[in-house]
């Protein structure tokens, strides 16, 4: 079941939370182009399961794509020009350097706005443990896009799923 956007995970059951839920979020990206695609909560499971994957991992997902569908209803004030995201001590210990830094860098590309920033930040800090693998992370910002029915430009899916060592300089 390795895609094109499969990641390897070790160590993940040591930080509380199953790696497989990310599989699970990258198999539906893979096979669905937009959330409303997907079949309803019960037929969905029944083919997450016979693709292979357990009913922990498919509760977790789901479950967490609830909070995203739920996330991208709320409405959040628009900042003004000169705002800056200054983030708490909880979402600094949980999202770690790595991860803050790529969400900055993603914001001042212009290619995450604030709305889906907060998107971002608040399904990461939704998984348990922390801080956050930066791969995992970087699935987070593919399904916040995927839930709005946008698709990033080829550079941002390159920065999001090819892994550094996998980089060729021309």
């Amino acid at each position: 079941m390795r895609g094109p956007f499969h990641f390897a995970r070790e160590g993940f059951r040591a930080l509380g939370y199953s790696p497989l839920m990310f599989d699970v979020l990258v198999y539906l990206y893979e096979t669905y182009w937009r959330p409303d695609a997907c079949p309803d909560h019960a037929q969905l499971t029944r083919k997450l399961s016979a693709v292979g994957f357990e009913d922990e991992e498919i509760r977790d997902a789901l479950s967490w794509l609830d909070g995203l569908a739920a996330s991208a209803q709320s409405h959040h004030a628009e900042p003004g020009d000169r705002s800056l995201r200054i983030y708490s001590r909880d979402e600094q210990e949980h999202l770690g350097d790595a991860s803050m830094g790529f969400i900055s860098f993603l914001a001042s590309a212009g290619v995450l706005p604030t709305a889906m920033r907060e998107m971002v930040i608040d399904r990461a800090m939704a998984i348990p443990g922390g801080p956050l693998d930066l791969e995992d992370l970087k699935i987070i910002v593919l399904m916040v896009f995927w839930s709005l029915g946008e698709e990033p430009d080829a550079l941002i899916l390159d920065e999001l799923f090819v892994a550094p060592e996998e980089r060729l300089i021309h």
